[in-house]
């Protein structure tokens, strides 16, 4: 019996973090008009060398060196900073990263006041390439 009751809380342990990760991982969205945006740097290494300056500057602290949102000031935050080499994000439109990056969403920034429209088409830019940058 206790093995029985070992196993079915490993279970409904893995059940509800499971869960509970896809949640958060899925919550936000930007809006379908935000897929319509282009981004004026797309395939630009010099932008995109512009945008890593201003990822270590400013996006390491949360998402990491690597981009796979560990970085240390993100540890206690809720959502967790999104990891830029997952699947999901990979998948969003770079319109749909820029509005997200402009927009915040608590406990991120709006970085709409804080950087250009330039800076921040340079810092999707980065991230698309932010794989290869290992």
């Amino acid at each position: 019996m206790k093995t029985i009751t070992k196993y079915l809380c490993v279970f409904l342990f893995i059940l509800f973090t499971s869960n509970e990760i896809l949640a958060q991982e899925s919550t936000w969205k930007a809006p379908e008009s935000a897929n319509d945006l282009k981004n004026p740097f797309s395939g630009n290494t010099l932008a995109a060398n512009k945008g890593k300056m201003i990822f270590r500057q400013t996006c390491v602290l949360c998402h990491g060196m690597k981009g796979d949102g560990t970085g240390g000031g993100g540890v206690s935050l809720n959502p967790k900073p999104a990891n830029f080499l997952s699947k999901r994000v990979k998948d969003e439109s770079d319109g749909a990263l820029f509005w997200k990056m402009s927009q915040g969403n608590p406990p991120m920034a709006s970085y709409k006041d804080i950087f250009s429209e330039d800076q921040r088409w340079q810092l999707v830019t980065y991230i698309r390439v932010l794989e290869n940058q290992q």
